[in-house]
């Protein structure tokens, strides 16, 4: 397989994952494109290389901004603005897990909370089934949250670590 072969078809895979960790698959292919980009690219760049438009392209990468994936270089006497990507896939996955923790598991968390002070009959049948099963999800929850939260501010050495205390 050939360099370029092999970039393309990295891109075109990494758009699809990225649909599974919460954004759209031409956010997940700007980023695969600035991945596996050895420069930093302008807009009209991201634009030609994946031809699509310049809202597509300028959306998608002020996104990939406030995730924390990508960021702005100015290159002196230029007036575009490029961009690099993150490129240490530790941090990436930080990231991504800073990201989805804060549009989802927050978000879950807030609703369990918030149902968690239901009143009614403590003798009711389904109102105990109902308490039982938020009481769980509160539970879960915050042992997610918990855990996301240590791999959000974990370097790499203490997450091998204790992954290997797994096996030893």
């Amino acid at each position: 397989m050939e360099l370029q072969e092999a970039k393309d078809h990295f891109i075109q895979t990494w758009g699809t994952l990225g649909t599974n960790w919460g954004i759209n698959r031409t956010m997940a292919q700007i980023h695969a494109l600035l991945l596996v980009s050895n420069k930093a690219l302008s807009t009209e760049d991201v634009m030609n290389k994946l031809n699509i438009s310049r809202g597509n392209s300028n959306m998608n990468l002020r996104e990939l901004i406030t995730w924390g994936l990508v960021r702005k270089e100015i290159k002196p006497g230029e007036r575009r603005e490029y961009f690099v990507a993150e490129k240490d896939m530790w941090e990436v996955s930080k990231c991504i897990i800073r990201e989805r923790k804060k549009r989802e598991l927050d978000q879950i968390k807030r609703t369990v909370d918030h149902l968690s002070v239901v009143e009614g009959d403590k003798k009711d049948e389904e109102y105990k089934e109902f308490v039982t099963l938020i009481e769980d999800m509160k539970n879960l929850t915050t042992s997610a949250d918990k855990v996301l939260n240590r791999l959000s501010m974990a370097e790499k050495n203490w997450l091998l670590k204790k992954f290997l205390k797994l096996f030893v």
